[in-house]
């Protein structure tokens, strides 16, 4: 019989591990939060870098910062011009991220929103510029992120959406809280929406690829 754990482990171990200062900001988030769960972890850094360098965008919008490894994974690999926009709405939390993107040098390249990323999302301009996004925020708010984010997507745009596996509740059908609830209705809404083409890897806790229909 297959050994998940073990197979999960033998991967983990062949992936680039987290940079100095990302897994810095690793012990912090458990140090400083009850929340460290919520972070970027080291398989979906990488896969983030990976997709940064390949895409080479010059503006990426991410939605739900909390601490700031996420953003500080993409920008550490950022063009020269490329530039991040971060939305949250805690400043407990992405005080943490403002520090440690300063010690990494890449604050510069970062701008930072506290609001309802909904507001945030519908102020940008009503044109397709988005090089990259990464969803990672409040499950319930998926599909409306999404809808504001796809008609502002670069024609060679990408959409990374975290958690869409939901630690596998996804397919236990005696689980139907609001959040699974929510995540399910994410992956059927983009699955059924003839404008883009998705690939769901089972990374981390699941993450969805989402590019423009050819």
């Amino acid at each position: 019989m297959l050994d998940h754990a073990r197979l999960a482990a033998y991967a983990l171990a062949h992936t680039t591990p987290h940079s100095p200062i990302l897994a810095e900001l690793t012990e912090i988030t458990a140090r400083s939060t009850t929340s460290a769960g919520m972070q970027t972890g080291i398989a979906e850094s990488a896969l983030l870098v990976t997709l940064t360098r390949t895409v080479q965008p010059r503006f990426v919008v991410e939605v739900g910062t909390f601490t700031g490894a996420s953003a500080l994974a993409i920008a550490q690999v950022l063009p020269p011009d490329g530039r991040i926009l971060c939305c949250d709405i805690s400043e407990e939390w992405t005080s943490i991220a403002r520090e440690i993107w300063r010690k990494a040098g890449v604050a510069d390249r970062i701008e930072l929103r506290l609001g309802p990323a909904a507001d945030t999302l519908a102020e940008l301009p009503a044109r397709p510029e988005i090089d990259l996004a990464f969803i990672d925020a409040d499950k319930t708010g998926y599909i409306g992120y999404f809808e504001a984010l796809i008609d502002r997507l670069a024609p060679q745009g990408l959409i990374v959406v975290d958690n869409v596996l939901w630690d596998g509740a996804v397919v236990d059908n005696a689980v139907n809280d609001d959040n699974t609830t929510a995540i399910r209705a994410f992956n059927d809404h983009v699955m059924a929406d003839n404008r883009v083409d998705v690939v769901l890897l089972p990374v981390g806790d699941g993450v969805s690829l989402i590019t423009r229909s050819s």
